[in-house]
């Protein structure tokens, strides 16, 4: 039994909200993960050609609302900083060419060109909608056809030019248990969730962008780099229904969002589909919480304004991102 599911059956996450089998569904098949998206799709909910998905949610109130949030002025990265070696966690690193540089001194500026393939469990980036596929199609019911060598034609990152700002909820897992990281193949579930929300107080509340920390950072520092693509913690596809429910526009993890195994028959990724393909909310993976979970402990505030602004590529799958968070 993992650390997560021990702690929670020997009840020390006192005050957890009780979840009915109707509002957290197991998922434990490819079959219940089909059922529950035939019934709780968001395709055509913001028309046929909506190329926004969830973000539809943060509306102009939703931003004014968000900004008021800033009090301290301290902002804080949500990025990992991009790595350039190759480790168990990073097949693919930054590949960084200085084009000119300060040598020889007659140089009178510096240059450089970087090439980063950014999907994957290695580097902070956010994913378009048009990134999953499922059955041939896209978000709302687009033909995966749309996506061809030049990009995809509907649905890119390009779509979200204008940057997403919003309230942004951390929920810290190991914070709430007391350890410094959670260990890989814990899943987290609707009742951690709420478990979380119980203890500070704060409730997720539509169009907000749900930071979730599961530690990986400072346990890749304690015991070095594993291949988080085979063996990590994170979200149970049953959390899904959690997050439809509150209405979330964006969830970051440290991780690639999904617990790996997934535990789930059949499925490898059941949040990606479920989130993206299924409501059109954004994810962002392999996001660095760790200086946000201490700025947030010193204050005692786990929400704040949250911003990004994606790469304006028109036709792009996703971007490297770096969110900020603004207290």
């Amino acid at each position: 039994m993992t650390l997560l599911r021990t702690v929670l059956a020997t009840g020390l996450l006192l005050g957890a909200l009780p979840v009915s089998a109707e509002d957290a569904p197991s998922l434990s098949t490819a079959q219940d993960i089909q059922a529950w998206k035939a019934r709780h799709t968001n395709w055509r909910r913001w028309g046929a050609e909506d190329q926004l998905g969830a973000a539809n949610l943060i509306t102009r109130d939703k931003r004014k609302q968000a900004a008021k949030l800033v009090r301290d002025g301290v902002s804080v990265s949500i990025a990992h900083t991009v790595e350039t070696q190759k480790a168990a966690d990073v097949p693919s690193p930054l590949e960084h060419d200085m084009l000119t540089s300060g040598e020889p001194d007659s140089s009178t500026y510096s240059s450089d060109r970087l090439s980063i393939g950014y999907h994957g469990w290695s580097h902070t980036h956010i994913d378009a909608l048009c990134h999953i596929f499922a059955e041939g199609q896209m978000y709302n019911g687009y033909p995966q056809g749309r996506v061809n060598a030049q990009g995809c034609a509907v649905l890119s990152i390009n779509a979200l030019r204008d940057g997403l700002l919003t309230r942004g909820v951390l929920i810290d897992m190991p914070a709430l248990l007391g350890v410094p990281y959670l260990e890989p193949g814990t899943p987290i579930t609707a009742k951690d969730l709420d478990a979380w929300e119980k203890k500070t107080q704060v409730r997720v509340t539509p169009g907000d962008a749900v930071i979730v920390r599961t530690g990986r950072w400072a346990r890749r520092a304690a015991v070095g780099p594993w291949d988080v693509s085979q063996h990590s913690p994170g979200l149970h596809a049953s959390t899904a229904e959690w997050f439809r429910q509150r209405g979330v526009a964006v969830v970051a993890t440290d991780v690639g969002a999904d617990v790996m195994p997934s535990g789930v028959d059949g499925v490898v990724m059941p949040i990606h589909r479920m989130l993206i393909h299924t409501l059109g909310v954004y994810l962002i993976d392999n996001a660095d919480p760790e200086a946000l979970s201490r700025a947030a402990a010193e204050r005692r505030r786990y929400d704040f304004l949250f911003t990004l602004a994606p790469l304006a590529v028109d036709g792009g799958t996703g971007s490297p991102a770096n969110p900020i968070a603004t207290f």
